[in-house]
């Protein structure tokens, strides 16, 4: 049966209509509803995530992304009802003056109204994006991923029964087909959907850059640098070098390359020893490779080619490149850097401020794993992306990033002279 989009679109803009006007309290308790439906149907979401995998094929990176555990579900709900917990961003008073006619103005926060979505094959960013709008107001539709079909209609009959529950719109929350034509309408929904996030792949991203005809807000795809400088220390660079790259590979702030100052080179083996033990294969320049050859398993090491710098590996691979200076190194990360998140090892505090202001990148790391570049992480509750443009919104995106604002004036019956 054909979909009639418009009349799907019209709903959720009628829906985000309604929400702007409902109490925060009990958007907050549709969040906390659909959380605890979430962990009473947990075997009913992973029989049909089991599904979805076994249609996937085993060795793509995307099986990460896509499977679910107990673990992971019971995760997702305590997201959603951090998100719950938080202060409602809907009305807050960004600034507030007065003009000398005596006009009282406030600029406001409000919901976007509709917000869509594009993902790839990541269900958790189903029930990320329904609490993170629900709580600012907003209506959603989303656009999930065909691999990741089953999952995402398991969940979103769950959040349709908390929307029931709690006497709201179900249109509030509107998942549309997983084939590609749900994608253009989607995108051309001018006049019902406010703003476009995508989220997923850079072949993604750059699809809905390019085709949407309604405003986006591009989440971009993470090629991840740290850099280890000539006064790192070695402890601390090897466990956050570890972390960064094997925590979960799948994930946009995955380390990818591994910079290092060659008065360092003679500590690069005793970095890497973690990274072995989790079989990451490394592709290192010529310096590099000399270090490590001997002290790195032979059958993951390899010389690395101009295009290990710019891969978003999204496995277990390691991009090494070692450079001179500490300019040397802000060079290779400027072009080679998505802007996502970027890290420095060093006690060097003024190679730490200049790290941290010169570099153009939406999370800057200081001793810290680029791994923590999660909106749960930074206290969002959740996100619904990383932002890596400079428009609207950087980084993790949480609540106040789902709102736009309005002004306000008051006044005793002013008017404008000629």
């Amino acid at each position: 049966m054909e979909t009639n989009y418009r009349a799907l679109f019209e709903a959720a803009r009628r829906a985000g209509t309604a929400l702007s006007n409902t109490p925060v309290e009990q958007l907050a308790s549709a969040v906390r509803t659909a959380a605890g439906l979430l962990r009473t149907h947990t075997d009913e979401i992973l029989a049909a995530n089991a599904e979805d995998l076994a249609a996937m094929d085993p060795a793509s990176p995307l099986c990460d992304r896509l499977r679910l555990t107990p673990e992971r579900i019971a995760a997702i709900a305590a997201d959603m009802e951090s998100v719950a917990a938080l202060p409602s961003p809907q009305g807050e008073t960004l600034a507030a003056w007065s003009r000398p006619n005596g006009m009282q103005l406030r600029k406001v926060r409000v919901p976007f109204g509709v917000v869509g979505m594009v993902c790839e094959a990541r269900p958790n960013v189903t029930a990320d994006i329904f609490s993170l709008c629900l709580k600012t107001g907003n209506a959603c539709v989303l656009k999930g991923g065909s691999d990741a079909r089953r999952s995402n209609e398991a969940i979103a009959a769950r959040l349709h029964e908390a929307l029931r529950r709690e006497g709201l719109d179900e249109a509030a929350f509107t998942l549309l087909p997983s084939d590609h034509a749900a994608v253009g309408e989607l995108l051309g929904a001018v006049g019902y959907v406010d703003v476009v996030i995508p989220r997923g792949g850079a072949g993604l991203i750059r699809f809905v850059r390019e085709n949407a005809r309604v405003p986006v807000i591009e989440t971009g795809a993470g090629i991840v640098h740290t850099y280890f400088d000539a006064a790192g220390d070695l402890e601390k660079g090897r466990a956050v070098i570890c972390n960064a790259k094997t925590r979960r590979v799948s994930v946009c702030n995955a380390l990818d390359c591994l910079i290092i100052h060659r008065d360092r080179l003679g500590d690069l083996a005793a970095l890497c020893v973690p990274l072995a033990e989790h079989r990451v294969t490394i592709y290192a320049d010529a310096p590099a490779l000399d270090a490590l050859k001997g002290h790195y398993p032979a059958a993951l090491l390899a010389p690395a080619t101009e295009e290990h710098y710019g891969s978003e590996f999204l496995d277990y691979k390691l991009a090494v490149k070692s450079v001179s200076s500490f300019d040397e190194a802000l060079a290779h990360i400027a072009r080679y850097s998505s802007r996502h998140s970027e890290a420095i090892v060093t006690e060097d505090a003024a190679a730490a401020d200049a790290f941290t202001r010169r570099v153009d990148a939406a999370c800057v790391y200081v001793n810290v794993s680029t791994a923590f570049t999660d909106g749960g992480q930074f206290g969002f509750g959740a996100e619904v992306g990383i932002s890596t443009q400079k428009l609207h919104a950087r980084g993790p995106m949480g609540l106040p990033e789902l709102t736009t604002y309005k002004y306000v004036i008051t006044g005793d019956g002013q008017t404008r002279p000629a």
